[in-house]
């Protein structure tokens, strides 16, 4: 059987947050929470000005749906390569939101065409082979001076590879270490501005407690994922 270039989640599409909450229940919250979160980490590095997004990789939708709540100005395309996803969130019908499916390999939009790329979770899904030709692509889309926002898990911590290994659409999966996304990110022209670990402790729980303390732990790397800003 030849090596998967993409994973595909069609079979998952319409049911994708009740299977991932069931599968992250361990971390104290539910799939929505950890879309809401990575939006609002943006907060810090965008504004809510008259923008325009890309997110590549937007699964069923609910990312943007944190985006049009959040950044209300920006105008927001989303593409991915499971039919059904794309489908599933056009049903969602938010504001200011285009969704469009595309082959995984050539972005259907013209050189310099956004401000700001997002990017969350989508590299451990897609072959390696494949890494550099996206992230190119990404590269060619963004407009001089644009961000590049990207999520990934990290394989250094522990409960991220439990939760990979036990969830079914993860079955294919192949995490990234940190620094192979950084020469990654490098080797294709962006230049890194912040390189953070993320959640290191459960959302609720004993543990809990202890949330605040992740902004001194941001450059340990030990985080359950982690987040790279990079400016073309």
């Amino acid at each position: 059987m030849p090596e998967r270039s993409f994973d595909d989640f069609d079979e998952y599409a319409t049911d994708y947050r009740r299977i991932h909450t069931a599968n992250v229940q361990l971390s104290g919250a539910d799939s929505f929470y950890f879309a809401k979160m990575k939006v609002k980490l943006l907060r810090e590095f965008e504004k809510n000005d008259l923008l325009q997004i890309l997110d590549v990789g937007c699964g069923d939708g609910s990312t943007e749906f944190y985006m049009a709540r959040y950044f209300s100005s920006w105008l927001i395309h989303a593409i991915d390569v499971s039919k059904k996803s794309i489908a599933a969130a056009k049903s969602k019908d938010i504001q200011s939101v285009s969704f469009q499916w595309y082959d995984g390999m050539s972005i259907p939009f013209g050189n310099e065409t956004f401000d700001v790329v997002f990017m969350a979770g989508v590299l451990h899904h897609i072959n390696f082979s494949l890494h550099h030709h996206l992230i190119a692509e990404v590269y060619r889309v963004i407009k001089k001076a644009g961000r590049f926002y990207l999520f990934e898990h990290n394989p250094l911590n522990p409960v991220t590879r439990h939760l990979v290994k036990t969830c079914v659409f993860d079955k294919t999966a192949k995490l990234l270490p940190h620094h192979y996304t950084s020469c990654l990110l490098q080797a294709n022209k962006f230049k890194i501005i912040k390189k953070r670990f993320i959640i290191f402790f459960p959302r609720k729980g004993i543990l809990s407690v202890f949330i605040f303390l992740e902004k001194y732990l941001c450059k340990i790397p030990f985080g359950g994922q982690y987040f790279i800003a990079a400016r073309k």
